[in-house]
């Protein structure tokens, strides 16, 4: 056995009703359940045999073909492990649910080299793998720097390609919170429409009439003193920034978003005497979901953060005056 790979290889048989399918087709079908990509990548580095030789993805497989796969074992990321706080609302031998604190980048990039949320669970999580990879959290999805709340992390391939499979067929489902400007008219509401880079400024997005669809479900809304709402928001598709621009787009943009909040926000707060929040008052509240290896109903909630509560409370004292 080859340094880090685990026991094998595995022995197959072509059998009638896989004859005529391709390799990299067929290594899916495994009980490893690759992703079509990483069933590629194996192929190209030798780990995958057809007839005790090397093959291509796109080799059409015969009735009695012997393949032969061996799966590299994951080595050890090259992300240091941090022990920042980070609470986990859920977790199994598959996946995690934690609750991101806002002000936490999720990767390292450049200007945020450690610190991020991939650090915080190298060192929390256990039981991280990755065929032929890194140990590591898979991301599932994202929430911007500043929103808080509910994030789903897969730990292993199979979990991930299932997980990212559930929120593309909206059987993921995300529910927000958010503070924003004013009140709607009508409530539930639906928000569709196309979403780009914004022409004027590269760093934002905003509303295009050829973009990627978004789509934003305003479930309710709870009118609060001093011409805020409180409102309970779930999105059909996860667009960067989604919430936040549709906020601005129907007129009511969030509390405290220092990119697409409102116009003179600073002047209007100093007027009711309240203090601006430190980043925008988005916090993903609830995850539900079916878990894609028992097939239990999950449901995850993150309690709201103690900037979200304070500046709640500021509203609702207004509002009994």
């Amino acid at each position: 056995m080859k340094k880090n790979e685990i026991p094998g290889p595995e022995n197959y048989t072509i059998p009638p009703d896989q004859a005529g399918q391709r390799l990299d087709v067929f290594v899916t079908t495994l009980p490893a359940a690759l992703t079509r990509s990483t069933a590629a990548r194996l192929i190209h580095e030798g780990h995958v045999l057809v007839a005790g030789r090397a093959a291509k993805p796109g080799l059409v497989l015969r009735l009695g073909d012997q393949v032969a796969v061996t799966l590299p074992a994951a080595v050890p990321s090259q992300v240091a492990a941090q022990a920042l706080p980070l609470e986990i609302l859920f977790e199994d031998e598959h996946l995690a649910v934690i609750n991101k604190p806002a002000g936490m980048v999720t990767h390292p990039a450049p200007g945020h080299a450690d610190g991020t949320l991939v650090n915080a669970l190298l060192h929390h999580l256990s039981g991280l793998s990755g065929i032929g990879g890194e140990q590591r959290p898979g991301i599932v999805h994202r929430l911007d720097k500043d929103t808080s709340g509910v994030m789903l992390v897969a730990k292993h391939d199979r979990a991930h390609q299932a997980l990212s499979s559930g929120i593309q067929a909206r059987t993921i489902q995300r529910f927000y919170r958010a503070v924003v400007w004013g009140n709607l008219p009508l409530v539930p509401k639906l928000i569709e429409n196309d979403l780009g880079r914004d022409p004027k400024n590269r760093q934002r997005f905003t509303v295009v009439s050829k973009g990627r669809p978004a789509s934003t479900l305003i479930l309710s809304q709870e009118i609060l003193g001093s011409g805020f709402s409180l409102l309970e928001v779930k999105i059909n598709t996860g667009r960067t920034h989604q919430i936040r621009i549709h906020c601005r787009h129907v007129g009511n943009p969030i509390v405290g978003d220092r990119v697409y909040g409102k116009s003179g926000e600073i002047g209007g707060l100093a007027r009711l005497k309240m203090t601006r929040p430190e980043r925008q008052l988005l916090h993903a509240a609830r995850l539900e979901f079916t878990h894609p290896f028992t097939g239990r109903p999950v449901v995850v909630k993150a309690e709201w953060p103690g900037d979200f509560t304070a500046f709640l409370k500021q509203c609702r004292e207004r509002k009994e005056r």
